[in-house]
């Protein structure tokens, strides 16, 4: 039975993020300038799932927990998935690895999930935009949206992810994403990376 309690007090402490590493997320979430009512009231129910929580963003420590996901933006508008178990076209993203920023997580799930080559703007990870939703399994989802700049190359996602992804223009986009997804649509189509003709390469803004 003790090796039992200590394999599992392992998998615990294996599965931590640093204190820092919370603390700024809360802090970026706390400074984020909500678009409309919908995503204040999921900013305010995140910062108060991250006071309350031992480990937000652990899949596997409470149904409530962080996610991260990204609006991919370059010159053809925006890249989106059909999910195959929704059904629905979506960003790309997913849970946040043990030892992992949401925003490495966002970065990582949507290479996966595209097989496109992705960056953050320059001067670093942006936060755009912030989502609370229901969610497999009983889980809720807090969601933090981030924007991720893709090359001019059309998607090739690897086996065992959606082979249904592609670019939309923002107006396609917009036009069938739902409640959860149309904010950060909105929001990713002002960033001047999202622009036609302006150099993604010198248009980052430092925003940590």
């Amino acid at each position: 039975m003790r090796g039992v309690a200590c394999g599992a007090q392992d998998e615990e402490r294996a599965r931590r993020w640093p204190d820092d590493l919370v603390e700024q997320v809360r802090r970026d979430v706390a400074g984020h300038q909500a678009g409309d009512e919908r995503e204040h009231r999921a900013q305010d129910r995140i910062l108060e799932a991250m006071g309350r929580l031992s480990r937000p963003f652990d899949e596997q420590g409470d149904p409530c927990h962080v996610t991260g996901s990204a609006v991919v933006v370059g010159g053809r508008g925006t890249v989106l998935h059909l999910h195959k178990r929704l059904h629905r076209w979506m960003q790309p993203g997913g849970h946040v690895d043990p030892g992992e920023a949401p925003w490495e997580a966002a970065l990582r799930e949507s290479e996966e999930e595209t097989g496109l080559a992705l960056r953050h703007p320059d001067g670093g990870p942006r936060l755009i935009h912030v989502d609370v939703h229901q969610a497999a399994k009983g889980h809720e989802h807090l969601d933090l949206r981030y924007l991720l700049v893709a090359e001019d190359a059309d998607p090739s996602p690897p086996l065992g992810e959606s082979p249904e992804v592609r670019w939309f223009s923002w107006d396609e986009a917009a036009g069938m994403a739902d409640v959860a997804l149309r904010g950060a649509i909105e929001m990713a189509r002002t960033q001047p990376e999202a622009l036609p003709g302006v150099d993604s390469e010198k248009t980052g803004t430092e925003d940590r």
